[in-house]
C-alpha cells in the first residue's frame, strides 16, 4: 500500500513512464502495482488504446481545470514541487500516506496524462489505492460501490483508510466492498469511463439539492462527468469554490 501511493510521482516530474526513474532523492518509486489496480484505475478515467490528444493547444503535464478551463499552474502557486512530493511521499505508514494525499495540492495540478488534462494525478492514485486494497480483502471489481456520507455531527465525514477517495468540509466518497448503511450504488462490471452513470444510480446524494441551487448544478455536472479522476477532481474545485463553509465565508449555504 505505501507503493502505491508512490508509483506514478514521475508524472509529477512531467515524465512519462518510459523515462521514470526508480528512485527519487532516496525513496523507492515508479514500482508495479499488483493485481491490476493501476490499470484498472487508468480505464477508470482514460480509455483504451493509443493516446491521443484531446486539447487543442495543451501538451503540458500541469492539468486543466474542469471547472474554470484554465490550467492548474496558472492559478495555484506551483512552488517547490519537488519538495513538496518529498514531503508527501516521504511517510511510510499506508494511513498516514493516504491521508497526506487526501490533503494534497501538489499532485492536483497533474493530469493522468498530457493527452487528456482534464484527467487528475492525485485522484489516480487515490482510486488505484483504494482498488488494490479492495482487491487485497478478496473483492473483485464487480463486487465494488462508489458510496458516499456525510458529515457526521460537529466533526468531519469519516474517513476509512485507504477506501476513502475524497473528503471535502461536508461530505465523502468512498470507493469499497463494504458500503455498509452509506447510499451506495455498483461501479459494474468492469472498470470502465463510468462516473455519471454511477453518480446518477445512487439512491441519495451527500449533499442536500433542494437546499441550494450550487448542489444542484453539481449533481447535474456529476451526472455528466464520465472520467473518474476528473469528476473527483471537479467535485474538489467545486466545493472549495463555491461552499461558503469550505471557503470559509460563513452563511447557511441557502441561494436561489
Amino acid at each position: 500500500m505505501v507503493a502505491v501511493y508512490r508509483h506514478d510521482i514521475h508524472k509529477a516530474r512531467m515524465r512519462g513512464h518510459e523515462h521514470a526513474e526508480d528512485s527519487f532523492r532516496g525513496m523507492r518509486v515508479n514500482e508495479q502495482v499488483p493485481l491490476g489496480a493501476d490499470r484498472d484505475a487508468a480505464l477508470l478515467s482514460r480509455p483504451r488504446g493509443e493516446p491521443e490528444q484531446t486539447l487543442d493547444a495543451h501538451e503540458s503535464w500541469f492539468r486543466v481545470s474542469l471547472l474554470t478551463g484554465k490550467v492548474a499552474s496558472t492559478v495555484e502557486p506551483v512552488g517547490d514541487v519537488g519538495g513538496s512530493l518529498t514531503e508527501l511521499i516521504s511517510v511510510e505508514d499506508a494511513e498516514a500516506l493516504h491521508s497526506a494525499w487526501l490533503d494534497s495540492v501538489v499532485t492536483s495540478l497533474f493530469s493522468e496524462s498530457p493527452y487528456y488534462p482534464y484527467t487528475s494525478l492525485k485522484y489516480h492514485t487515490l482510486l488505484a489505492a483504494a482498488l488494490l486494497d479492495n482487491y487485497r480483502s478478496g473483492f473483485e471489481f464487480d463486487e465494488l460501490f462508489l458510496a458516499v456520507s456525510e458529515r457526521d455531527g460537529t466533526t468531519g465525514p469519516a474517513v476509512v483508510p485507504h477506501r476513502t477517495v475524497l473528503v471535502t468540509s461536508g461530505f465523502a466518497v468512498h470507493v469499497t466492498g463494504e458500503p455498509g448503511d452509506r447510499p451506495a450504488a455498483r461501479l459494474g462490471g468492469a472498470p470502465a469511463r463510468s462516473f455519471a452513470d454511477v453518480w446518477a444510480r445512487l439512491p441519495a446524494v451527500p449533499f442536500d439539492v433542494d437546499r441550494a441551487r450550487r448542489w444542484r448544478v453539481l449533481d447535474a455536472q456529476l451526472r455528466r462527468v464520465r472520467s473518474w479522476s476528473a469528476a473527483l477532481q471537479f467535485i474538489e474545485e467545486y466545493v472549495a469554490a463555491l461552499d461558503p463553509v469550505a471557503a470559509g465565508t460563513g452563511g447557511d449555504g441557502r441561494d436561489a
